[in-house]
């Protein structure tokens, strides 16, 4: 049978850009193909990613199927629309709301849709791209995503923030594409009743995004480019610990 492979962050600099075709034995399993990738690419480093199979993270133990698409996710960098651009008459209507999108945050404007009578608090995290890091000059940063999978990570944590904190309505946008300094890559909006949830539950959707969903920065210098080091997965999730030598 035959999978599809797909290389993302710093992995596509060695695996190349495009998707590779693999050949394995019917019932292959993530495990034998994480092998058999190793044998055939000796020289890339696959210690302490995660594994997607057809856009949801998968098990080593997870058997394989003709036609699969299995991602290659090294650490990554840190609802119901998708649009590439979000107004404010639709901003604030549902309570979750998450997009991916390669048009300017306007993030006054959907901080200000978020906003309803019932709510104590509104919580922000604005992240923005900073002029220096790894004590570098920043130039600009790029981001990419494997946004099907992305997508749903982060419908999934906004619905999980809700539950957990009991939240009213939680908003996730970032951006993808090149940034430059000082504009917004995530945003994250928290409206609640009470101001104890909505800071909770606003710096947990941002720990956890940074972790889980996968998307990843290219950071460019003056004097060259990098794709920025991931946090490590959390417990269960990799595929392969950082610290093991082996390449399955």
């Amino acid at each position: 049978m035959q999978v599809r492979v797909l290389p993302f962050g710093a992995l596509k600099d060695s695996l190349g850009p495009l998707a590779v075709a693999v050949e394995l034995p019917e019932g292959a399993t993530v495990a034998e193909l994480m092998a058999h990738l190793a044998r055939r690419f000796p020289a890339v480093n696959l210690r302490g990613i995660a594994v997607s199979l057809n856009a949801e993270y998968a098990t080593t133990a997870q058997t394989l199927c003709e036609g699969d698409e299995v991602g290659l996710l090294p650490p990554v960098s840190g609802g119901t629309a998708h649009a590439a651009d979000i107004s404010v008459e639709n901003a604030g209507e549902p309570p979750t709301l998450t997009t991916l999108t390669r048009e300017p945050i306007d993030a006054e404007r959907l901080v200000a849709a978020a906003k309803r009578g019932e709510d104590g608090a509104v919580v922000v995290f604005d992240g923005i791209v900073r002029n220096n890091s790894r004590a570098r000059q920043a130039l600009h940063l790029d981001y990419e995503a494997y946004e099907e999978m992305a997508a749903r990570q982060m419908d999934e944590l906004a619905s999980q923030a809700r539950t957990r904190f009991g939240v009213r309505q939680v908003t996730i946008v970032h951006r993808l594409g090149r940034l430059m300094v000082g504009e917004t890559s995530v945003l994250i909006v928290v409206a609640s009743a009470h101001r104890a949830q909505a800071f909770e539950a606003c710096r947990w959707l941002i720990d956890t995004l940074k972790k889980t969903v996968p998307i990843w920065k290219k950071e460019t210098f003056a004097d060259g480019a990098v794709w920025a080091d991931g946090e490590p997965f959390p417990a269960g999730m990799g595929v392969t610990a950082p610290e093991d030598d082996h390449g399955s």
